[in-house]
């Protein structure tokens, strides 16, 4: 047709795969890095995918990326063809019949998904499932779309709803809340705290963690209308004795859930009146087949009915904006 543009009979998946990186940092040095290729090998392959389709596909300036109207247009089917691919792949393992490991998040030794991984181990032997231990939904998120993970535990509904759009997820527990206190805090004494008890007190939880949103925005419900506040941004302390480090140093109470592991110099005590509740789920990619994710999927059954997860206390708390996600179970 007259004015029609000419398209190639064949696109190579690694130049979507450059698009779609591209797309969704605005950044194309974000880009190179969740990629593992250099700066100027992605931009390279950016500027083939325009020739080859004949289109601008994002506006470069020193300040910004910007995406162009053909590059939105481009967008939807860039991800389902990659996701057909990364399913298409996952279906029939790697050449030779070989299935190939899932990586899965599971935050800390201890937690809800490390008992569901383990679970999942003693159900499916034939499998690779491999652990990766780092916080933050909001961060695993991220790394399962850009193809770095396979699975994370964590609170769904704390994810932007674009990101939702293009996962999976499967409740796992609605988790009850706890606050870690330095051993002499006057709420130590308590064996739970009601959530009053906190109203005037200064309470960490994950500020300027960006791995960690779903977490910080599941505080500031909890907090609003209790005269509770959010701590300031902090770094992130990384091991027991760098917490009890900064638990001695700043002495403020951090959320936490009931199964946080013990740290040296504090105690974890139970919030009450109402019981906050973190509803936990497993996440993973659209389209992703894998015997795995069947075994977690039936490990994560098999432990809420045996301790009945999903059944939310009569006085139990969870935000608004994940009532409208999950319904709990009286």
């Amino acid at each position: 047709m007259p004015g029609q543009r000419p398209f190639p009979g064949h696109l190579d998946l690694r130049l979507l795969r450059a698009f779609l990186a591209v797309a969704e940092e605005l950044h194309f040095t974000r880009a190179a890095a969740r990629l593992y290729v250099a700066q100027q090998s992605l931009s390279r392959d950016i500027r083939r995918l325009e020739r080859e389709l004949g289109a601008e596909l994002f506006v470069r300036t020193t300040r910004q990326v910007t995406p162009t109207v053909d590059a939105e247009r481009l967008l939807p089917y860039a991800r389902r063809v990659l996701e057909a691919h990364d399913a298409l792949l996952d279906a029939f393992g790697r050449p030779g019949g070989e299935e190939r490991p899932l990586l899965v998040d599971v935050n800390t030794a201890g937690l809800v998904s490390s008992r569901v991984l383990g679970r999942a181990r003693s159900l499916a032997p034939g499998s690779e499932l491999m652990a990766r231990y780092e916080s933050g939904l909001t961060g695993a998120a991220a790394d399962i779309l850009a193809g770095r993970l396979d699975v994370s535990f964590g609170r769904f509904a704390g994810l932007d709803p674009a990101v939702r759009a293009r996962l999976e997820q499967r409740l796992v527990r609605y988790e009850p809340m706890a606050v870690v206190l330095p051993e002499d805090h006057h709420l130590a004494a308590l064996d739970a705290v009601p959530l009053s008890a906190l109203a005037g007190e200064t309470v960490y939880a994950g500020a300027g963690n960006p791995r960690t949103l779903e977490w910080t925005d599941l505080a500031h419900h909890l907090f609003e209308g209790r005269g509770i506040r959010l701590a300031s941004p902090a770094p992130v302390a990384v091991g027991a004795e760098e917490f009890r480090r900064i638990m001695a140093k700043r002495r403020i109470p951090v959320l936490a859930v009931v199964e946080f592991p013990a740290m040296p110099g504090s105690v974890s005590r139970p919030l009450i009146d109402p019981v906050p509740l973190s509803p936990v789920s497993l996440v993973w990619r659209k389209g992703l087949a894998h015997p795995g994710i069947d075994a977690l999927i039936r490990a994560a059954a098999e432990l809420a009915s045996e301790e009945e997860w999903l059944l939310s206390p009569q006085e139990g708390w969870i935000p608004a904006t994940d009532a409208l996600v999950f319904t709990p179970r009286a």
